[in-house]
């Protein structure tokens, strides 16, 4: 991972377990944890947008949500914009509390759950400023009608409720409640996957404008791989709790070099009937995440595994300039 001034964000060596419990005739008792975060290390850029993909259950909303401290990580840490967040948390400190809470701000998956339906749009866009006391109450009405133009909606909208909006609508007013704030970064949870492919295009390039307009940087979590080879410039690629690989956008479609990445992209549809490709079938399930198995995670469904893979996990390593994979036999894909 890169360590310079010029990362907003710096994840190391995170770690987020979820104890499993069994119930007893008096007490619960501990009986394993589900390694849904398991030394991470990734960083995301000033005015950047990394993309973190891989199949459901990986641990990619999990990461998010950590690094919101909406979930309380069991180890490593977490750089701010030169603020140790976990420590800050801890601690009570108020005033960097304050001023995470500014900065990072989260557009969740499901825009139906993510507001509230007694809240008017006007309150869930004036709500920020409450909490915040960022702005003055004189000056509310004006930004709340700023937010919804800068979503493309319109000012009439901000009376309504929820229930009176479309998916793609809703999922505007909750980019517009995240940039109430005039964060620097925005985590966007899977914040396409239950729109129709017509509105993803436009809540798409909606997100891109408003990078360019506000110099904003993004974590992308989806496991529509389509969608984050148009949005990112970074790719993440994230399989039981582990990233496997990390390299520029084009570098990851382009030339993967991890057998996991590799059966990923071969599982994008082309829109071309006539186009022949391999296709690369896993064998087998997912592992489960409470009792991942020795060595590479990826190897009971790597077609490329050897008893080495077995029995030694490989670690995440840089193959060629800024293209990271964790692979004993990365080399071979170059």
């Amino acid at each position: 991972m890169e360590n310079n001034s010029a990362n907003l964000l710096e994840i190391r060596n995170l770690v987020k377990y979820f104890p499993v419990y069994t119930r007893g005739i008096l007490l619960k008792n501990q009986t394993g944890a589900v390694h849904a975060v398991d030394d991470v290390s990734i960083y995301i850029g000033k005015g950047e947008n990394l993309g973190l993909v891989g199949e459901s259950g990986c641990g990619k909303t999990t990461l998010g949500k950590t690094l919101m401290y909406l979930e309380e990580p069991d180890k490593g840490q977490i750089i701010y914009d030169g603020i140790d967040l976990v420590k800050a948390f801890r601690s009570k400190n108020s005033a960097e509390m304050r001023t995470v809470r500014y900065g990072i701000q989260m557009v969740f998956q499901n825009p139906y759950t993510s507001l509230d339906p007694r809240m008017t749009v006007y309150d869930i866009l004036s709500e920020p400023f409450i909490i915040h006391k960022n702005i003055e109450k004189k000056e509310w009405k004006n930004r709340v009608y700023d937010l919804l133009k800068m979503v493309n909606l319109e000012e009439y909208h901000a009376e309504r409720y929820p229930h009176e909006f479309s998916g793609g609508q809703r999922q505007r007013i909750a980019i517009a409640r995240a940039l109430a704030v005039d964060p620097k970064l925005i985590v966007a949870d899977e914040p396409v996957s239950s729109l129709d492919v017509s509105i993803r295009a436009q809540i798409l390039n909606l997100l891109t404008d408003l990078q360019e307009k506000k110099g904003l940087s993004y974590l992308y979590i989806s496991h529509d791989l389509s969608s984050v080879r148009q949005i990112t410039n970074r790719v993440a690629v994230m399989y039981l709790g582990k990233i496997f690989e990390t390299a520029k956008t084009d570098e990851v479609f382009t030339k993967p070099l991890n057998p996991y990445t590799i059966a990923l992209l071969a599982a994008i549809p082309i829109p071309d009937p006539e186009k022949q490709r391999t296709k690369i079938i896993l064998p087998g399930e997912v592992p489960s995440a409470m009792n991942p198995p020795p060595g590479c995670r990826f190897n009971p469904r790597c077609p490329y595994a050897t008893d080495l893979c077995k029995q030694k996990e490989p670690t995440l390593r840089e193959i060629v300039p800024g293209h990271f994979s964790a692979c004993h036999y990365s080399e071979k894909f170059l």
